[in-house]
C-alpha cells in the first residue's frame, strides 16, 4: 500500500517564507532528502519517531515553570520531531552577522560604562542609557577581563520574505542552549539514517567551547582555574538548564549560600575547607547578585561579590550591568553602533522599530495599534507584548491607556511575517511560525556552534513562539554542503 503524500494539503501562503518549500510548491534544493523521508515514512513510523523524541525530553527531566500558571508550575517543553534544516552558505552569512554584532556590543557596554563617547558624539540619546533601569553606575570606571562584557549571549534570528534580522538580543542570563542540545540528542537518535545522510554540523561540542570561553577569563597566572555556576535554585524555571551546563563544563553548580567573600576572593564551602573560585558564571539577575551593592534584601547572591569582581580576583559572565544592552530601545540604535564602533554596514538588520519616547512614533504607535507588536523595552519571554492584529479592541485600548501612562517604557514594530517550518501536528504536518536562537561566546574570540534552539509558534496562526506562551521547539540543521 503506498503511502500518501503528506504535503498535497500542506498550506503556502506567497507572503510567507516556508523554509522547506518554494513558492510552486516544489522542496528547496537542501530539503529534498528530508521531504522524501517524510513522504515515505508510514502514519506509523511518523507517530513513533515523534513519540521517541517526546519521551526523550519527557525521561530526562527537560521541563520549563511558567510563574502563575495554577494548572501546572512545572512542564515538558514541547518539541517536533521535523527538523529545520539550513544550507551552510545561510549558516555562513548568519556566523557573520552574529560575530560582528556581539563584538559591538561588547564595544558598546565598555564606552557607556567609560568614556561614553557614543553619546557625547549624538549618536545615541544620553537619557536611553542613562534611565534604562538595567543601567548599573556601580559598573562605571571598570573594564572585565578581555573587554568581555558578554561571554555568552542568545539572539532572536527571524526570517521573512526580506531575509534574516536580528528581533532581540538577550545578554543578561540567556537561556535555552540545553534545549539545543537536547533537540539534536532527541532528533539525531529517531532519524539515525537520515542525520548520517544529510551529513549535519554538530552542537554537541557547546559545553567543552563554552568552558575554554569562561577559562579565558580567569584571573591572570591562576593554574587550573576553578568554575562555578550560580544558580538561584530547584525553584528557578531554568534549573534544568544549569544543572546541564554545570556537567557540561565540569563547574560546581552552587546556590548564593555556598560560597563567601574573604580577603577580596570568592571562595566556596565543601566539606574539606574552602576552595576558592576563579570563574563564577552566574544566573543569577543583576538585582540579587550581592546583596551590598544592589537589593540588599537578596539571599540569592554574596555579599562583596562585586569587590572581589572589582579588584581582579574572580571572573562574572556575564558581567553587571550587560542589560542596558538588550534594552529594547537601545537595541534600535545597535546598526548605529557598528556603524560607529567598526566603521562597518551591519550584516544582521534590525526590525524596524519606533520608539514611544519620541512624540511622532508615540502618535504613529496609538494610531496603528490593529497592525503593529507593542513590548515593554525591559520585558522578556513574551510578557507585557501586545500582537495588535490578535487582540481583541477593548485589550487594544486598555494598552493604549499604559502606553500613554509611561511612552518612555515601550516600543512598537510591524507585525512580522515570520517564516514557517513544517511542524507534526496532532498526525499531520502543517507549517508553523519559527525563529532561531543561537547562542555565541565570546573571550579571546568569538565562537559559535553551527546550530540554535529552535523555537516554534505552535498553535495556528500564532506569531509567539516562547515557550512560557505556548511555544515549543525544534532541532536545526545546519548541511555540510
Amino acid at each position: 500500500m503506498s503511502t500518501p503524500d503528506r504535503f498535497q494539503d500542506y498550506d503556502l501562503d506567497q507572503r510567507i517564507y516556508d523554509e522547506m518549500f518554494l513558492t510552486d510548491g516544489e522542496p528547496r534544493a537542501h530539503c529534498q532528502r528530508l521531504w522524501d523521508a517524510l513522504d515515505n515514512f508510514s502514519d506509523e513510523q511518523l507517530s513513533s519517531i515523534q513519540e521517541r523524541v517526546t519521551r526523550s525530553f519527557s525521561s530526562e527531566g527537560i521541563t520549563f515553570t511558567v510563574y502563575g500558571d495554577d494548572e501546572a508550575e512545572e512542564r515538558i517543553i514541547p518539541v517536533d520531531c521535523i527538523p529545520r534544516l539550513l544550507p551552510k552558505a545561510e549558516w555562513d552569512s548568519l556566523h557573520a552577522g552574529l560575530t560582528q554584532r556581539l563584538q559591538t556590543l561588547n564595544l558598546f557596554l565598555q564606552d557607556v560604562y567609560g568614556d561614553a563617547r557614543i553619546v557625547a558624539d549624538g549618536v545615541i540619546p544620553a537619557e536611553v542609557v542613562y534611565d534604562c533601569p538595567q543601567y548599573r553606575p556601580e559598573m562605571r570606571g571598570f573594564t572585565p577581563p578581555q573587554g568581555t562584557w558578554v561571554a555568552v549571549c542568545g539572539t532572536d534570528v527571524v526570517r521573512t520574505n526580506d531575509g534574516f534580522c536580528v528581533l532581540e538580543d538577550n545578554l543578561r542570563v540567556p537561556s535555552g542552549v540545553s534545549y539545543m542540545i537536547a533537540n539534536r540528542k532527541a532528533t539525531k537518535t529517531s532519524l539515525r539514517r537520515l542525520y548520517r545522510d544529510s551529513r549535519v554540523q554538530e552542537v554537541e561540542h557547546y559545553g567543552h567551547l563554552l568552558r575554554e570561553t569562561l577559562l579565558e577569563l580567569a584571573p591572570d597566572g591562576r593554574q587550573a582555574p576553578r568554575i562555578a555556576l550560580l544558580t538561584p535554585g530547584v525553584y528557578n524555571s531554568a534549573f534544568y538548564e544549569h544543572m546541564f551546563l554545570s556537567r557540561e563544563i565540569g563547574a560546581e553548580l552552587v546556590e548564593g549560600q555556598d560560597l563567601l567573600v574573604r580577603d577580596g576572593f570568592l571562595y566556596m564551602r565543601t566539606t574539606t575547607g574552602l576552595q576558592r573560585i576563579d570563574v563564577l558564571y552566574r544566573r543569577v539577575d543583576d538585582d540579587f547578585l550581592d546583596p551590598s551593592v544592589f537589593r540588599s534584601d537578596s539571599v540569592l547572591g554574596v555579599p562583596g561579590l562585586m569587590d572581589a569582581y572589582r579588584a581582579g580576583n574572580v571572573a562574572l559572565a556575564n558581567a553587571p550591568g550587560t542589560g542596558v544592552a538588550d534594552d529594547k530601545s537601545v537595541y534600535a540604535y545597535v546598526p548605529d553602533m557598528v556603524r560607529y564602533y567598526r566603521n562597518e554596514e551591519p550584516l544582521l538588520q534590525n526590525v524596524e522599530t519606533h520608539l514611544c519616547r519620541n512624540p511622532e512614533s508615540l502618535a504613529y504607535t496609538l494610531d496603528n495599534l490593529d497592525k503593529l507588536v507593542v513590548k515593554r523595552v525591559g520585558e522578556s519571554g513574551g510578557y507585557g507584548m501586545l500582537v495588535g492584529v490578535h487582540a481583541t479592541p477593548e485589550e487594544r485600548a486598555d494598552y493604549a491607556r499604559e502606553i500613554r501612562a509611561n511612552p518612555n517604557d515601550f516600543i512598537s514594530q510591524p507585525t512580522l511575517d515570520l517564516s514557517r517550518s513544517p511542524c507534526l501536528i496532532e498526525g499531520n504536518i502543517e507549517p508553523r511560525h519559527v525563529d532561531l536562537r543561537p547562542f555565541i561566546l565570546h573571550g579571546r574570540t568569538t565562537r559559535i556552534v553551527p546550530g540554535a534552539f529552535c523555537r516554534v509558534a505552535l498553535r495556528r496562526g500564532s506569531l509567539v513562539v516562547n515557550s512560557s506562551q505556548g511555544g515549543g521547539g525544534k532541532d536545526v540543521w545546519v548541511l555540510e554542503d
